[in-house]
């Protein structure tokens, strides 16, 4: 470890159903086999991994690593936007863990995967914003985001259980989601259309293991924009089929484009997801700031960054 470098771990431990705190020592062994001596914190409650990647960037640290999913990771890199002095990390430890997927390592780390991630390469990856909440992967709206509110109690808690809930709540929604007016505005016009799903994002995967912006670069200075029209029943199959594979994109239902800004407006509150957090809005104005943080990625792996 370089002299100058200062490291913090921030564990979310109810990531994953209660994975990430018990990982935690696992973890942690793997710091101490590199000798690396870190500051170690577990978050006590949402919003507390933002108060504490600031109060540690403000105390010089110079490499602050998330544990968990997603949402701890954009809670960690929230107030950093924009000071790629500090270098950031994620261990996944989450249940869907798609954004890791941007930086090129599995949902779950192997020993090749600790080697690579502790050469500490990196990559300045851009971030969106949605209503001036930022992120990382990406938000959507439509049936993703049903799907979304389907996975959290009236509390604002997720419930719990594994991949399997995601399936199952996939399903209902799929049988009963109907679609809702949209005005879409970018800089080539205005439309109006109906909404299945409208995702627009930094990353590729989402739910876990669906491709939705299949050609999503990380760095490119754009945001990738997968709009899906009104499907029957059997077409919502055939597509959500498409999906995982990315090859959706080919369907005639489907535009997908690319842009820097974009608003949009419903003629009421819809549900819609932020790097998987849900929130309700009627109108979403959409933009996007180019290398904002810089962040530990996997050169070997298969990563969204253009290098």
């Amino acid at each position: 470890m370089k002299q100058a470098e200062k490291w913090a771990v921030i564990v979310n431990p109810i990531a994953g159903n209660d994975f990430a705190g018990t990982y935690a020592p696992i973890i942690r062994t793997k710091f101490e086999d590199q000798g690396i001596e870190a500051e170690w914190v577990f978050t006590e409650r949402k919003g507390h991994a933002s108060e504490l990647a600031k109060s540690f960037s403000e105390q010089g640290f110079t490499h602050i690593i998330g544990v968990g999913g997603d949402g701890t990771m954009n809670e960690i890199a929230s107030p950093l936007l924009g000071n790629t002095e500090v270098t950031l990390g994620l261990i996944p430890a989450g249940t869907g863990n798609d954004f890791n997927q941007i930086l090129g390592f599995p949902d779950r780390f192997e020993d090749s995967d600790w080697m690579s991630f502790f050469k500490g390469q990196t990559q300045e990856m851009d971030v969106g914003f949605c209503n001036s909440m930022p992120f990382l992967n990406g938000m959507g709206l439509g049936f993703d985001a049903q799907v979304a509110a389907e996975n959290y109690v009236e509390s604002g808690e997720v419930k719990k259980g594994g991949k399997g809930k995601y399936i199952w709540h996939i399903l209902k929604t799929l049988l009963f989601f109907k679609e809702k007016t949209m005005i879409t505005s970018t800089q080539e016009g205005q439309i109006e259309t109906d909404c299945f799903i409208n995702t627009i994002s930094i990353g590729r995967r989402f739910a876990g293991g669906f491709f939705l912006t299949p050609k999503a670069i990380a760095n490119d200075g754009l945001l990738d924009v997968c709009n899906i029209k009104r499907l029957s029943l059997i077409q919502r199959l055939k597509i959500l089929m498409m999906v995982p594979k990315g090859t959706h994109i080919e369907d005639k239902k489907v535009h997908y484009y690319q842009t820097k800004k974009m608003s949009l407006e419903f003629s009421e509150k819809v549900p819609f997801h932020v790097d998987g957090e849900l929130f309700f809005a009627k109108i979403f104005d959409i933009s996007l700031k180019p290398k904002s943080i810089k962040i530990i990625f996997n050169p070997d792996g298969k990563h969204f960054f253009k290098v």
